[in-house]
């Protein structure tokens, strides 16, 4: 990275440090799992003035997903589309609106064909054609086909993108459908979550822009990095899971002292996201569903938030020993502090002790069904 190419993004940026520049383009590289070299290759990307071409549109969305991104502060927003990348529409964002935004899509489109990253929100309508979501007089879907198929790569951001989200839901009078189903001829990078956290979509967009291709996905074209582990194995009550200690009821004693809420329809088990380890919010402030004491209900998960009762018990997958255990609410009481104190012991045998786990726990449904 040249000097004369730092020093002008670092004007843009409001002055930053090259220490601390480099420092958070490192950071961006562990936490998708690349070797702490690879934050020289960010920084070289992240400065070039080849910025790539963003479409975001929008279907059956509650505009959740961009809320999401105006929250991020690392980067910001504006800093993510002034100077990462160019967001040349989205209905939201963009600065012209009527037929004047549509020009400026079009324009956009034809002028980078082949070179423009599409993202969509919203889940897409396919019944009766399409008309239950329109743009510009047009169906979504339409718009959606013939936008993707120009496109260099496509990125379904949230989880009615991802899997069909509320729309979908029983009885899905719009046939509300996730865009994999629209989009079947190139592969749909998918970024779920209700919102998803925003830093899972811009270490996508930052690896695309940095090594020209899309980072490792799993069987759900999920990126990996941020989907690879259950929620379950990285949650901070997970001591409590392992011991059979549980909430199990809203404001009891065991829920005041930060116990499990298995019980209480945490869907941890069967959910895929890393909430739990870089958490919703700015650095040091930041907090998620688990942690000030509600239940995750798999909202990243196809086919388990927004389509398994709340409340209901979640499936127990084969969990692993956690990475680490996170930071520790303090509202969440000196219990959780002092049953934290000895994990670095207990995560040795945590894998080992999967089998006894689950032991455990049918034997404690078990229990309730006798007493019933």
């Amino acid at each position: 990275m040249k000097n004369k190419e730092f020093k002008t993004f670092s004007t843009q940026l409001g002055g930053v440090s090259r220490r601390d520049f480099m420092k958070y383009c490192t950071i961006m590289a562990a936490s998708m799992g690349l070797p702490l070299s690879a934050g020289a290759k960010i920084a070289e990307a992240v400065v070039s003035p080849k910025r790539p071409p963003v479409i975001w549109l929008s279907a059956q969305d509650c505009t959740g997903c961009t809320e999401a991104l105006l929250r991020s502060t690392h980067p910001t927003l504006e800093h993510l589309i002034l100077d990462l990348i160019s967001l040349d529409y989205h209905e939201t964002l963009s600065t012209p609106s009527g037929h004047l935004a549509e020009e400026a899509k079009a324009e956009s489109i034809k002028a980078n064909k082949g070179k423009f990253i599409l993202v969509v929100d919203g889940s897409v309508p396919l019944k009766d054609g399409g008309i239950y979501c329109m743009v510009a007089g047009r169906p979504i879907v339409d718009i959606i086909k013939e936008t993707a198929a120009q496109a260099a790569a496509v990125v379904a951001i949230g989880s009615c993108s991802s899997w069909g989200g509320i729309p979908s839901a029983d009885p899905n009078p719009t046939g509300a459908s996730p865009l994999s189903k629209v989009v079947t001829d190139k592969p749909v990078v998918c970024i779920p979550g209700c919102p998803p956290n925003p830093y899972n979509f811009l270490s996508t967009v930052l690896y695309f822009l940095t090594f020209k291709k899309l980072p490792d996905l799993d069987d759900k074209f999920r990126p990996k990095f941020a989907y690879g582990r259950l929620i379950h194995e990285n949650c901070e009550r997970r001591p409590h899971f392992d011991a059979g200690r549980f909430a199990t009821e809203f404001g009891d004693e065991n829920h005041r002292k930060g116990y499990c809420l298995y019980k209480l329809g945490c869907k941890g088990p069967e959910t895929y996201n890393n909430c739990p380890t870089i958490l919703f919010g700015d650095v040091g402030s930041g907090s998620w569903p688990v942690g000030t004491g509600h239940p995750c209900f798999g909202c990243s998960e196809g086919g388990v938030g927004f389509h398994k009762p709340l409340f209901s018990k979640a499936s127990l997958h084969l969990v692993t020993t956690p990475d680490f255990y996170p930071h520790v609410v303090e509202t969440q009481g000196p219990s959780v502090m002092g049953t934290l104190g000895g994990v670095a012991v207990a995560a040795a045998a945590a894998g080992a002790a999967y089998a006894a786990v689950n032991s455990a726990a049918k034997t404690l449904e078990e229990k309730e069904e006798g007493k019933k």
